[in-house]
């Protein structure tokens, strides 16, 4: 059986998340494939896994084929960086970078990779796939689209770059419905600071913005301080025949990767139902509850690090996601802002998180 060797940066929250995914993929079953993982960290925490203090003594000593990027969201372009020269294939968390960051110093230095992904699990919803397929095999206009992305990260014990590392996944799935390669304009945005991670009383929590998609119009809400996770997007599009046609997904409710989507048309006032996912109710084997998606992500990554073979869902490249990133960059830069609010005007508690479905 061959080996494939993965290299993990990053062993906190996301970066036991993968190693998860890698060890329930490796083996005879789905994937044929032999796993050896090492990683790095600032620290050692892992005892049973091989641990480098550097990334650089990592690529040259271990030599992987596959290096997921999972530190902390502000120090994704430095690792990035300091991969420079490394051929085998790259998964790095979402965001690519933050609004301080050179994009142009982390897209030469992965301009020698064999194939470069940042991890835009949403793609993987089977609602995604569906809604995807639907609208482009029956060439569906946009004319409407409205996304809903949050959750309460109130008193995050992580570092984090703010709300921009939530708004990715709804933009990127919009972007996705574009029938022609038009791209997403952004037209206005607000926004709210708050206090309630550890990265500062000042981080971007929430965020409004409206947006043009070739001549649809786009409005999104994303936050990290709802205080229950909402994940919707509802799109109305025009067929080739002038009707419109309906679409509403919803995901991760009540549990990650419950998801469903209905697309329907209406005729004579009566509602037609064109296609429907539901997976509330399938079956998760027992340890995946969070890593359904993750899982799918993981193991197009090792398949194309093994033998090249194409991915089940198109990887977000390099190119796609400097321009995501230089997107996300403009909302930040460019949202009328209010706040900061104090959560924690007295101090913080700050406690090891245990609550999965809340992290996520």
């Amino acid at each position: 059986m061959d080996t494939v060797k993965v290299l993990i940066a990053g062993m906190g929250y996301a970066g036991t998340r993968f190693l998860t995914a890698l060890r329930s993929l490796s083996g005879p079953g789905e994937l044929g494939l032999d796993i050896e993982v090492a990683y790095h960290a600032r620290h050692r925490t892992v005892e049973d896994v091989p641990y480098f203090a550097t990334v650089e003594e990592a690529l040259e000593a271990f030599s992987p084929d596959l290096v997921i990027v999972a530190v902390t969201d502000s120090a994704h372009a430095e690792i990035l960086t300091r991969m420079a020269g490394y051929r085998g294939f790259v998964l790095a968390e979402k965001p690519l970078a933050s609004v301080h960051d050179d994009l142009e110093s982390v897209a030469s230095a992965m301009s020698e990779v064999s194939g470069f992904a940042v991890d835009l699990v949403g793609r993987y919803s089977e609602a995604s796939m569906a809604l995807h397929a639907y609208v482009h095999h029956h060439r569906l206009n946009l004319v409407r689209a409205h996304a809903t992305w949050g959750k309460n990260r109130i008193n995050d014990h992580r570092p984090t770059v703010g709300v921009t590392s939530e708004v990715i996944h709804s933009l990127d799935l919009v972007q996705r419905l574009a029938l022609d390669g038009e791209r997403l304009r952004l037209r206005n945005a607000v926004g709210v600071c708050s206090d309630y991670s550890i990265s500062g009383p000042d981080v971007l929590d929430s965020v409004a913005l409206t947006a043009q998609l070739g001549d649809a119009v786009v409005s999104c809400y994303s936050s990290f301080v709802n205080v229950t996770r909402q994940r919707t997007i509802d799109c109305t599009f025009r067929a080739a025949d002038g009707g419109l046609v309906y679409a509403a997904a919803e995901y991760s409710n009540p549990t990650w990767d419950a998801d469903q989507l209905r697309i329907w048309r209406v005729i004579d006032g009566r509602e037609e139902t064109l296609c429907a996912v539901d997976t509330r109710d399938d079956p998760v084997p027992e340890g995946f509850d969070t890593i359904v998606g993750l899982r799918r992500v993981v193991a197009d990554a090792v398949r194309f690090a093994h033998d090249r073979q194409r991915p089940v869902v198109p990887f977000a490249g390099i190119e796609e996601s400097v321009r995501l990133q230089l997107l996300l960059n403009e909302i930040e830069q460019t949202a009328q802002l209010t706040g900061p609010v104090g959560y924690f005007p007295d101090g913080r508690q700050v406690s090891t998180e245990t609550d999965l479905e809340r992290l996520g």
